[in-house]
């Protein structure tokens, strides 16, 4: 899979063990999204901004993003900074609609 096709491709839902990600296809999906960092079942990644309402505008795209997707992040929000986290609490840790999303917002942020 390509970065492209992680942008293009839509979130399904997913539930239980069967749909978390292995660690052989965390690596290669990793890859495709080097700014992420990968940690205790989640990725995660830090944007930082000129001013709040640079910021917000970022924050109120991902949230358009999430709604689309119907897959939401975990987002702490300050002044300059936003902080979030992609996971999929239904399997327990890492699903393909994780590295999807975070795959947008890279695009959003580039």
């Amino acid at each position: 899979m390509t970065k492209e096709e992680l942008i293009a491709t839509r979130c399904t839902p997913r539930k239980g063990a069967a749909d978390a990600v292995d660690a052989k296809l965390i690596a290669e999906l990793a890859a495709l999204i080097p700014d992420w960092h990968i940690g205790s079942g989640e990725l995660k990644r830090e944007f930082r901004f000129r001013d709040f309402h640079a910021t917000m505008g970022f924050v109120n795209a991902v949230a358009w993003i999430a709604n689309r997707e119907d897959h939401h992040p975990d987002l702490e929000v300050g002044y300059n900074y936003c902080r979030m986290r992609w996971s999929t609490h239904d399997v327990g840790g890492l699903s393909l609609n994780d590295f999807l999303c975070a795959a947008k917002v890279d695009a959003l942020s580039a």
